[in-house]
Parts: structure tokens; sequence; C-alpha cells
């Protein structure tokens, strides 16, 4: 037989393989005492399942649970499970893995006949682990897209049958757990048995499928109360029912038969009706609230909602006064490290905590303050004689990542202050099986904005955001439900519009860069979504902050 030299990066080293040897082999001879924890693999920097065929000499680098393409396979082959244990125990019901929240994915089983109790989650998690413990391979296999429509219309996956149907492919790859078929957003890992650690425990009317640390795989995350996040996640579930829009399939459609434009307009009035009543109730608290705090993760729109929200108090009689909590930087020299001895710009302690409160303090109570600057370029504080005063009808709105802390304002009264988290929390899903990370939503909306406003490429945005999505995670999560209000800032046309713009900016990453395998797995996913036309998204809107052609100043 032919053999052809591969290049393993896990270990540095070279191997000769037969020719069509497939990954799984390869994995086997990499790491001949344990390699079950291989959960597929990046091949010349695009991401592949363990089935992959070696044909030809590559650069190989195997990857687990601890990287964030091996978590998403993890979290991937886990629904597939939890799945097949539903099929198994409740054959016929719709099963639905709905949205990220407190650590898990939550999942439901959606059948009047089934009300979900802490009995049948148990059933449930008995037959997953049931699943797990006889290593059971997942395989792929290449059919007609016509096919796989069939096979989806069959069952009952009607959800999955728009999607093919709407995608435009002539061939579509199916997943098999058994005799089951799925179609999944992304590889899947080769077996069951690679998937030992998780958690299904009852939440709300559903159950939450609980994933490992990824960090620590060996031990599962701890679930965190999220509430509020809930609420907002229900709603704009049941605002999608009442569209007819809770899966990308059923936006394609809207599209096809050019309906987009009242989609847009109720959508956007949805946004204009949420921060209408965010407004409403400052107006309600106005002799007590005299600081709204505007927080939430990179791309939100929170700048635009900021505006908007303004608009709104405008509305209501009350006037709003901006502080940046960009002038609030300590000077360079008193900023704190990282681990790796950097300047930590996105720690709370990087800010001026005491000069903070102090002119807030004074402001409420009606002195004039002379408003610290920062100079990004020489890293020292300045003042440049703008003062400001507020009167009775004023609020302070302050934005920045560190709004919800409460070590922020902790020497201001708490009956002073409206905290007001912002994400784009993205209801709709691709299916009933795969969902849409709102981190994905996010990435898309900074890439668009980075290179048209602050002349970053796609590759630069893509190099940064795993250090972003771990700021987020230590600074902005565990304060999120601290909020007096929560505003979804996802609109359920938006990725149809991005598209236009990000797709150009992604095939610019080439094969040579690790980010390769990010960008082609996010150009995969817009080949699920139909392009939208633009012009009838208004210039107030907040996706328009990412898109252009916004009427606000940024």
């Amino acid at each position: 037989m032919k053999t052809i030299n591969i290049t393993c990066e896990n270990t540095q080293q070279d191997y000769e393989v037969e020719l069509g040897t497939t990954l799984r082999e390869v994995k086997k001879n990499v790491f001949p005492e344990n390699h079950n924890h291989i959960l597929g693999a990046l091949v010349n920097n695009q991401l592949q399942d363990l089935q992959y065929v070696v044909m030809n000499p590559l650069r190989v680098n195997f990857i687990d649970v601890t990287t964030l393409d091996g978590y998403s396979i993890y979290s991937r082959s886990l629904i597939f499970v939890l799945y097949r244990a539903v099929n198994q125990l409740f054959p016929g019901k719709t099963f639905k893995a709905e949205y990220f929240i407190s650590n898990g994915i939550f999942c439901r089983i959606e059948n009047k006949e089934i009300h979900i109790t802490p009995a049948i989650v148990r059933q449930l998690k008995d037959k997953m682990q049931e699943i797990i413990h006889n290593d059971i391979p997942i395989t792929r296999e290449e059919i007609p897209t016509e096919e796989a429509v069939r096979i989806f219309r069959k069952k009952g996956l009607k959800d999955k049958a728009e999607l093919m149907a709407t995608r435009g492919k002539l061939y579509t790859s199916l997943y098999y757990l058994d005799d089951l078929p799925d179609y999944f957003y992304g590889t899947l890992a080769p077996s069951t048995g690679c998937l030992p650690v998780f958690d299904l425990i009852p939440y709300k009317d559903g159950m939450l499928l609980v994933l490992p640390e990824r960090t620590q795989p060996g031990q599962i995350l701890q679930v965190i109360p999220q509430d509020k996040l809930y609420q907002i996640f229900s709603e704009n579930k049941q605002w999608g029912k009442i569209l007819e829009v809770n899966d990308m399939g059923q936006l394609n459609k809207i599209v096809e038969e050019k309906f987009s434009g009242p989609m847009i307009k109720i959508s956007e009035a949805l946004h204009e009706k949420k921060i209408s009543q965010i407004a409403d109730k400052i107006k309600a608290r106005q002799k007590k609230i005299k600081v709204i705090l505007i927080a939430g993760p990179s791309s939100s729109g929170k700048t635009t909602f900021g505006k908007r929200l303004a608009i709104q108090l405008m509305v209501n009689g009350i006037k709003p006064v901006n502080l940046s909590l960009d002038n609030y930087f300590v000077n360079r020299e008193e900023t704190p490290r990282d681990e790796k001895g950097e300047y930590d710009y996105e720690s709370i302690d990087a800010l001026d905590i005491a000069t903070f409160n102090d002119n807030v303090q004074r402001l409420i109570q009606g002195e004039e303050i002379e408003i610290p600057k920062f100079s990004f370029e020489t890293g020292q504080r300045y003042y440049d004689g703008e003062k400001i005063r507020i009167s009775k009808n004023n609020v302070i709105i302050v934005e920045g990542i560190h709004g919800l802390n409460p070590k922020l304002t902790h020497l201001l009264p708490p009956e002073s202050l409206f905290k007001i988290f912002v994400s784009a929390l993205t209801s709709i899903s691709i299916d009933n099986h795969n969902l849409i990370n709102p981190a994905d939503n996010r990435l898309i909306r900074r890439i668009v904005r980075d290179y048209k406003y602050r002349n970053y490429s796609a590759l630069e945005t893509l190099k940064r955001w795993e250090s972003v999505l771990l700021g987020e995670q230590k600074h902005i999560v565990p304060y999120q439900e601290e909020a007096d209000a929560m505003f979804n800032s996802a609109l359920i046309y938006e990725l149809g519009a991005l598209k236009i713009q990000a797709e150009p900016l992604l095939r610019e990453v080439t094969q040579q860069h690790p980010e390769h395998s990010k960008a082609l797995r996010l150009l995969k996913f817009f080949s699920y979504i139909r392009a939208l036309p633009t012009r009838e998204i208004p210039p107030t809107s907040i996706i328009r902050e990412f898109l252009g052609g916004s009427s606000f100043k940024y």
C-alpha cells in the first residue's frame, strides 16, 4: 500500500500512514494509550470529524473538549444522545434544544401529553448514560439533499426538511446514531463513549443539559440560576411563534416569498415597545433614580440602545446626561496586570472607582464637576475644563462592561440606580436540534463593524474573540441577574442582513491561519441563511450600528 506523510501538531512529529486511513485510526497511532478524549481534528486548519480519509500529505491537530471547537463538538454530540434517548422512551414526540442558559442547554419535549417531571428527566438521564456506556459509533453519510428532505419529512422533522429544501445544496451530510438519522451544523464525536461528563436536570418547564467545565473537563459546570434571562428567552420564543419564525427554514421562506418588509417592521416595533417600557419604569421611579447603568457583552448594540432610550426618556420629560466610564481609567502604571503580565484593561480595578463615585455623588447633590479625561495614547488622566451639572429632571447614563458590578457603585445609594443588561440573545434556531449561539451572532456583528469603522480585518477580529469571551465570562455574566431590566437587542431578520457584508470578509481568512476553521464555520452557517434586502431597515435600528446607515452619531 502507498503511504502518506502527515505532520501532527500535537506531538510535533511526522507519521507515515497508509493511503485511505481514517483519522480515527491515525489518532490511535498518535495516542496509543489514551485516545478516547479526541473528538475531532483540524486538518490544514479546517475542522473535520474522525471519519476523514487521508489521501494527501497534511497537517493535523487533534482536538478535545478543552478547545472551543472541541467544546462545540461535545455539546452537539450530547444533544444527539439526548435526542436518541427521547426517541427511544417517547417515540414520535418532538424534541427541541432551545437556548444556552445557566451553564447548560435548555431543552424540552414539545407535546401536550407529556409534562416534564423529575422522574421523566431521571429516565432520560439513565438512558443517555446507557447510550454513552455502550460507546455506540456516530457515523456520517453523504446523500443527495432531496433524499435527506424525504427522510426528514417521513420522520415528521418538518424543520429540518424545510432547512434542507431552502439551503440550495446538492448533497447533505447526515449523522447516524444506531439507525437514527439527524443533521447537525458542524462535526460530531466519533462515538458516544467520548461524552462521559454531563448532567440532565429539571429546569423550569423543561430540562437543562449541563455541560462539562472546559478547563477541567472531568467536572460539570455549576448551574447558575438565570431567571430574568430565562424570561427574556421565553418571551422572544413566544414572539417567534406569533411571527411564525422559529427556525431558519421558516425565515428563508419569508425571504423567498418577499415578505421580509413586514417582518422587519414588526421586529423594529417590538424593540421600540420594549425600550419605551423600560423608559416608563424609570419614569415611575423618577424621584429616586439618578443613574442609569447600561452593561452587556461586546457588539450587543449598547450604544444605539442608549441613544434610543434617551429619546424615550425625553418623551417622558427626563433629560439624560452621558458619563463615560472610559474617562475613569487609572493611569497606566497603576493598571492591574493579568496572568501573562500584560495590562488588564477589562478588570474593574483598571477604573478609578473612588473618583467615579465621588463625581456621581456630587452631581446627585446638585454640584458642578469637572469631568476627567483619559488619553489612550499617553495612558494618563487629564482635565480639559469640561464641566457638567444636573438638575432635578436629569438622569446620568453610564455605559460600560462593569455597569452591573456592585463594586462600581458601592458608595452610591442603591435606590438611585437603575441597571440595564443588553445583549443579542438570539432566539431563532437553525432547526430543533441546532441552536444559534448568541456569541456567534455578536461575533458576526463585530466582524462587520470592525472592518467598516475600525479598519480591522476579519482575521484580526477572530484572533481577539476568545479573549473577549473570557473577559465577558469574568466581568459581565456573574452580574447580569443584578439588572433591573433586560433588553434583547437581537433582531429575527438580522443575520440575513449581515450576510451580504460578512461573507466576503470571512473568505479573506486563508488556510495558512489557524482562524481559517472559524471563518469556514461561519461561512457554513451563512449557507443556511438567505440574504435579506436591507432597504427597509430604519436608520434608527440597532443593526445599523453595524451595517452602517444609522441616523445616530457614534
